[in-house]
This record gives C-alpha cells, sequence and structure tokens, in this order.
C-alpha cells in the first residue's frame, strides 16, 4: 500500500487490527518525505516533538517531530568521532522500548529507511507479550503489581555518558512505569522492560536490577526476537506497549545510515493506566 496520502478508512482500520496482532508491521517501497511521515503517524495519536535534552542549544537537522537516528551532521558528511549523538545511537544498541523514562510513555514509533549500510545496522525485536506467556506461573505471580523506575540518564550512564546538563535532568526526571502492562486493545499481558529501567520501586535497588536483568535476559532469547534487515524506502511501525527493539552495529565510521523516526504518545502513565483498570474491575 501507499502510505503518502489519505488511506481510506477500511485501510486505516485493517492496519489497526495488523498492529495490534503483530505489533510490528514493515511496509515496503515506501520512501515518504518527512511531511507524510508525520501525517501517517498522527493517525496513531498525538506525535511527540524532539526535545534538545541531550543537545541543549545546539540546531537540529530534521524538524522537531523526527528523531534523527543517523550518523551524519547537517553538511551531509560523517559525524565527528566524539560527537556525543554517535554515544546516544550506540546507546539504541540496548535493549530499550521508546520513552519509557517519560511520564507519559511511547504507544508506537515508525522509522523510515533513507540510507542503509550495506551490512549491519539491522533492528531486532523482542515480543513481550510471548515472553510473559513463557514465565513459569509462580513468577506471573511475583511480578504482577511490581513498579520499576525509569531514567534516561540511567541507560546513558551504561554506555559511559554522564555530560546531561542541569536543565536536562530537570526536564527528565525519573519516573514509573508497571512491570506488566495488559494491552488495551487485545487484553494480553506483556513484560514491561527497557534499558532506562534502574530498579524496582519498594525492594533493595540490587535486587530489583537482578530481576530486571533476569527478565530482559529472557525476553530476549531467539524464539522472542525478530530481526528486520533493512532495505531503502522500509517503514517499520512497532508497538511499545508490547516491544523492546534494539540496533545491530554496523561500521559507523565509514559508511551512512539515515533513518528518521517519528514517536506518538500513548494516552497516561502506565501505573496510572493500571490504577483505572484495576477501578474498572472492582
Amino acid at each position: 500500500m501507499d502510505l503518502s496520502g489519505p488511506l481510506d478508512p477500511q485501510i486505516l482500520a485493517e492496519i489497526d487490527a495488523a498492529f495490534d496482532v503483530y505489533a510490528v508491521l514493515v511496509f515496503p517501497d515506501q520512501s515518504l518525505t518527512d511531511e507524510q511521515q508525520v501525517a501517517f503517524s498522527a493517525h496513531f495519536g498525538p506525535v511527540f516533538t524532539a526535545t534538545n535534552y541531550h543537545r541543549p542549544g545546539k540546531e537540529r537537522r530534521l524538524r522537531p517531530e523526527m528523531s534523527d537516528i543517523s550518523n551524519i551532521g547537517h553538511d551531509g558528511g560523517l559525524l565527528a568521532a566524539d560527537d556525543e549523538r554517535r554515544l546516544h545511537g550506540r546507546a539504541n544498541q540496548l535493549w530499550h522500548t521508546d520513552n519509557t523514562f517519560k511520564h507519559i510513555p511511547a504507544r508506537c514509533s515508525l522509522l523510515a529507511a533513507h540510507v542503509i549500510p550495506p551490512s549491519g545496522g539491522n533492528t531486532e525485536f523482542a515480543d513481550m507479550r510471548a515472553a510473559y506467556d513463557a514465565l513459569p506461573e509462580e513468577r506471573k505471580r511475583e511480578i504482577e503489581n511490581l513498579v520499576a523506575e525509569h531514567s534516561i540518564f540511567y541507560s546513558r550512564e551504561k554506555m559511559g555518558f554522564t555530560g546531561f546538563s542541569d536543565g536536562a535532568r530537570a526536564e527528565l526526571p525519573p519516573v514509573q512505569q508497571v512491570l506488566v502492562r495488559t494491552h488495551p486493545a487485545t487484553g494480553r499481558k506483556a513484560l514491561y522492560l527497557a534499558s532506562h529501567a534502574s530498579h524496582i520501586v519498594g525492594w533493595p535497588v540490587e535486587k530489583g536490577r537482578r530481576l530486571i536483568e533476569e527478565l530482559l535476559d529472557f525476553a530476549t532469547q531467539p524464539q522472542f526476537v525478530h530481526a528486520h534487515r533493512w532495505q531503502t524506502g522500509d517503514l517499520v511501525l512497532w508497538d511499545n506497549r508490547c516491544t523492546m527493539h534494539r540496533a545491530r552495529p554496523y561500521e559507523e565510521m565509514t559508511q551512512r545510515r539515515v533513518l528518521h523516526r517519528t514517536t506518538v504518545s500513548d494516552e497516561i502513565n502506565s501505573v496510572e493506566r493500571a490504577r483505572q483498570d484495576q477501578n474498572s474491575a472492582a
């Protein structure tokens, strides 16, 4: 299908239904403009407007609704070896779920491939519904009502970056997200994890981190993971409420890789959503 213009309501309904079932959809041969990508993304909800929390005072290469998933600068040349954007790009190689470090996290993300290196640079997706289903019942009961604290600073410190400004730290304080999410459309439960998850609220920090790492290892076993090999023109849409993803390495110092991402906001914080669901059930 062609996503560059308005779509028939029946086609949109088919996309929505497939999205709920499969969580990751690939639309090949799209070659969308940024404006067209933003317009299609808005079908799924409010599109995030990015901030320069990690690059204060520096001009963006793309429009505010787009995240620049690339290793090039304004002049189209490769970034300098010490450019901060390189470090943030490498942090995407950690398993994560977009924007869990924000009070209202992401519902879905859409990533469009403009320039793809000849090898490497795949994106892997983990189905957190299947991982949850495979957990022993005792473990499911143990984690059912747990809450984790998430922070962008925690995940970036894993990569050795601590150079955030005071303004960035004030803009993005740690937030709480549930450890198990119920998908509002399907009712399926899924693990809700990310490299941003620091610890379990109410648990000793190290105990909580051991649990998070154990669940991350479990959920990223090969039987739960799909690797997408990019082709120029691909648009990939994924549900952040029930998947994790990570970028894979490529020859970033010599090869160009340019993808543009839009991110759609969820409606409510995951902890607040769980409370609403509990109140409704009662």
